[in-house]
């Protein structure tokens, strides 16, 4: 009997769906962070538990599966080679994380997709041609996302304490927590997104005029992307993630429309055209 195996992962967490050749579920598991621009074996340690965890009282084995994974940082060619020499699976696909959320969250319809949680990424889809952009990790774009939010209120904070910027609530209670500025470099040279991204509830919740400076800039940012991608004929929007309700209630510029399915929905759906079961 045939099995599939969906893979959505990004920089808190993956997900892991199997389904047999008519697509029903038969199994779904959890692990810890994949993205694997930034730790690759720590990724196909969190996908191998999540895996484990779906194949629970399925009988299949791992080395059967037929899989497709969507990835934070699967771009990436040097990564995507050395996370597929780590996996057992029979076939596998590794794709960026955009792709499978978009396939899972458009179907074959045109839209846009803005995938706004630890890291972000967009994708347009228009005439069944998809295409992703964004996604760069956060060090060089990931626009939006919690990480680079949460990047830019340390930073704010430390321009405060220096003078540079007003002080407020919420970026003094940032440089008591943190230590002060050297408590906030030592944080950030070993930070990982998903530490900088803890720091974005407080930004796109709250009332404090740092965390809306900084909430300001991201959604003017996004806003421009997707203006970019509208092209000459307006499309919806579809708005994931953690931080995508956030950013769907401050962009409203263009039609919204919910998401069709998941990432591991889109990932399973490659996964079953890989082997012709779609």
């Amino acid at each position: 009997m045939a099995f599939f195996l969906g893979i959505d992962g990004g920089g808190t967490g993956c997900r892991a769906a199997l389904a047999d050749a008519d697509g029903r579920i038969m199994g779904q598991g959890r692990g810890g962070p994949a993205n694997i621009n930034t730790d690759v074996e720590g990724a196909a340690a969190n996908i191998l538990a999540a895996t484990a965890e779906a194949l629970e009282g399925t009988g299949a084995d791992p080395r059967d599966l037929i899989a497709t994974l969507g990835l934070a940082g699967g771009t990436i060619t040097a990564a995507t080679e050395r996370l597929a020499l780590l996996l057992p699976f029979a076939r596998m696909r590794i794709v960026n994380d955009a792709v499978t959320a978009a396939r899972g969250a458009l179907g074959t319809r045109d839209g846009i997709l803005a995938a706004m949680g630890t890291g972000s990424v967009f994708a347009v889809q228009r005439g069944g041609v998809l295409r992703q952009v964004g996604g760069r990790g956060f060090l060089m774009g990931d626009e939006g996302s919690g990480a680079v939010l949460g990047r830019a209120l340390l930073a704010l904070a430390m321009r405060a304490e220096d003078g540079f910027a007003d002080m407020t609530p919420l970026l003094q209670q940032i440089l008591e927590e943190s230590g002060g500025i050297e408590g906030i470099i030592r944080f950030g040279n070993s930070a990982r997104p998903a530490d900088f991204a803890a720091f974005a509830p407080r930004i796109v919740s709250g009332e404090d005029p740092a965390a809306r400076q900084v909430f300001d800039l991201a959604v003017a940012e996004v806003r421009h992307i997707l203006t970019v991608l509208q092209g000459d004929e307006p499309l919806p929007v579809v708005f994931v993630g953690g931080l995508g309700p956030a950013y769907a209630a401050r962009l409203t510029d263009w039609p919204q429309r919910p998401a069709m399915g998941s990432g591991t929905d889109g990932a399973l759906l490659m996964a079953r055209q890989m082997a012709g079961a779609a």
